[in-house]
């Protein structure tokens, strides 16, 4: 069994500056580490309990495959302030079959990005550790 200390999501952008506009300003993640120098340089972002790393350049946008699943407080806040960002909405939040509510959003490559607030009430509230 492989012992993992700890993770991260790497995400080779198209336009690195441009990615790191969006995740660092409309979208208000902190910053964890900075590396590197130039346009290409890393940076990696706190994700609550993981991170997202956003460094190098890749020349084709990522597979659709690949989604971003981020916990929000207040989904309907973050969508007010997301849309005030001028952040594409791709779907506003909407309370899902399961009891979640969840928003969708698009980085600046296309790559899918889902806001979801656990209500209250939801059972994932109730469980240790989330």
């Amino acid at each position: 069994m492989v012992h993992v200390l700890s993770s991260r999501i790497l995400l080779r952008p198209l336009d690195p500056e441009r990615s790191r506009a969006f995740y660092g300003e409309q979208l208000g993640l902190a910053v964890h580490r900075e590396f590197g120098t130039g346009p290409e340089r890393g940076t990696v972002y706190f994700l609550g309990g993981g991170f997202l790393e956003v460094s190098g350049r890749s020349e084709e946008p990522l597979a659709p495959a690949l989604k971003l699943w981020l916990q929000v407080e207040d989904a309907a806040a973050a969508h007010d302030e997301l849309r005030a960002k001028g952040v594409r909405i791709v779907r506003p939040p909407v309370q899902e079959p399961w009891g979640l509510v969840e928003m969708w959003i698009e980085d600046p490559d296309g790559t899918r990005i889902v806001l979801v607030e656990v209500p209250a009430d939801h059972p994932l509230r109730h469980r240790p550790g989330i």
